[in-house]
């Protein structure tokens, strides 16, 4: 790639600071669709056709005095990062950074809901004009309830109480404001999560999947976390070669971009071995010589005598 020496740490500042952070985004979605596509069958530990989102963001913390532009509280600034989780192959299908002042409720108006899809997210997106949104346009919705919810039950479903569900409701909100925001009955779950020793309120408009299938989709939003706690672990979105607007924004969709190319490369060449392990294979390899699926598996690849060339190909 025509690099001789050491890549210092200004001149990878001035990159990201200079090229605009949409090519880095339009070339993450590319990824995306690809992705979403090799994963579109997998398991996700639920049975379950339909496609499920997990939605939820996180908070990356800066310096004031570095990041004017990101202001977020009176001693420091902040990004955040919303993402929107498919569960199956745990892809990032929708990702929008704001300012760390933006309320997690306000991205549900930058979500094109997809009928027949579930959207599990936590209190933080309780809402109910938005929530009955999607509704109206045939999503699916599991969130939490807030513990001054007011309501009326309408019909009560029998639980097996040895399974943790402590009842299954059909209900409608009698708090005005609500009552207007969402004028449709809901489904109210209560669940006794043993692990924690917690008892959990569920709400969906879903009335047709058993109540415990409704508690292990919102236990199934973990993911959404763990891709959080994999990206600020392994990549580098905790600290910033440039300091602009521009250059935090391509850092986080260029880190985006290697999370879901390793994703394709586990999925591609059937790999057993984890995210993580592939990500150290290739930032040792990366101009090695040696065919990467060798390196992984220790099997010899054959390599065509005819397609030999003195340039490593990126892609096919």
């Amino acid at each position: 790639m025509g690099i001789r020496g050491r890549v210092s740490r200004s001149t990878l500042a001035d990159a990201n600071e200079n090229r605009d952070w949409r090519i880095y985004a339009d070339f993450a979605q590319s990824l995306i669709h690809t992705a979403r596509q090799l994963y579109q069958n997998d398991d996700f530990g639920i049975d379950l056709q339909q496609t499920v989102y997990a939605l939820d963001s996180t908070t990356v913390d800066l310096c004031l005095s570095v990041f004017p532009w990101a202001k977020f509280r009176k001693t420091k600034s902040a990004v955040k990062l919303h993402t929107l989780l498919d569960l199956r192959g745990n892809i990032p299908t929708f990702i929008h950074i704001s300012d760390g002042k933006l309320h997690d409720v306000n991205v549900l108006d930058e979500i094109i809901p997809e009928p027949g899809s579930f959207y599990v997210m936590d209190r933080g997106y309780l809402d109910f004009a938005r929530l009955y949104l999607l509704d109206q346009c045939g999503a699916f919705f599991v969130t939490r309830a807030k513990s001054n919810l007011g309501f009326r039950r309408l019909y009560s479903r029998p639980v097996d109480k040895s399974s943790g569900l402590q009842c299954d409701q059909t209900i409608v909100l009698i708090t005005p404001k609500s009552a207007k925001e969402y004028p449709a009955h809901l489904r109210r779950i209560k669940f006794f999560d043993s692990e924690n020793n917690k008892v959990l309120v569920f709400l969906t408009n879903d009335f047709t999947l058993p109540a415990l299938t409704i508690a292990q989709l919102y236990r199934s939003r973990w993911q959404v976390e763990l891709f959080f706690k994999w990206i600020k672990q392994h990549l580098r979105i905790k600290s910033f070669f440039g300091t602009s607007e521009n250059a935090v924004k391509t850092q986080i969709w260029i880190a985006i971009s290697v999370y879901v190319l390793v994703a394709i490369i586990k999925k591609k060449l059937k790999l057993e071995a984890s995210l993580y392990t592939i990500l150290q294979i290739l930032s040792v390899s990366i101009f090695e010589k040696t065919p990467f699926l060798q390196m992984v598996t220790n099997r010899d690849v054959v390599v065509s005598q005819y397609n030999q060339t003195n340039q490593l190909k990126l892609f096919d």
